[in-house]
């Protein structure tokens, strides 16, 4: 399992050397990060409202399997605006925020520029963003 860790790790700090196949890595994982994270949030609070599933869909006016598929479903890419609905109607609005001054080096530097000093050490900390166990590495 280490000999396929490495070969992994190897093959993506190669790979990231690719101005384009960087800045697509980058932003997967980082839209992948956020959307998790704002759809883990409003299901935590759909929970603490006391809300089923069928009554947030029936609260924004969309079908039922529209929520359960943004709150169970693995892979979901859901729209700024359905997640502007579900917001509101738990009482709560989206935000931008904006990244901290090393973040910036870490993520939003290698992106303009296509490059990383150490392709390894983005890979790896990107994972950690989405949640994943160092030398789990989901593939973006």
């Amino acid at each position: 399992m280490d000999a396929e860790r490495s070969v992994f790790w190897d093959d993506l700090a190669r790979d990231l050397k690719d101005p384009q196949f960087l800045r697509d890595y980058v932003t997967e994982s980082i839209r992948i990060a956020t959307i998790d994270r704002i759809v883990n949030e409003l299901d935590e609070a759909r929970e603490a409202a006391g809300l089923s599933k069928a009554e947030l869909a029936r609260a924004i006016s969309t079908e039922p399997a529209t929520v359960r598929r943004l709150f169970s479903a693995g892979h979901v890419n859901p729209t700024l605006g359905t997640l502007a609905e579900v917001a509101a109607a738990l009482g709560m609005r989206l935000i931008l925020e904006p990244l901290e001054a090393a973040e910036q080096r870490e993520i939003t530097e290698p992106l303009r520029r296509g490059s990383a000093g150490d392709p390894l050490a983005l890979a790896r900390h990107l994972d950690t963003l989405r949640g994943q166990p160092d030398g789990k590495a989901a593939t973006a």
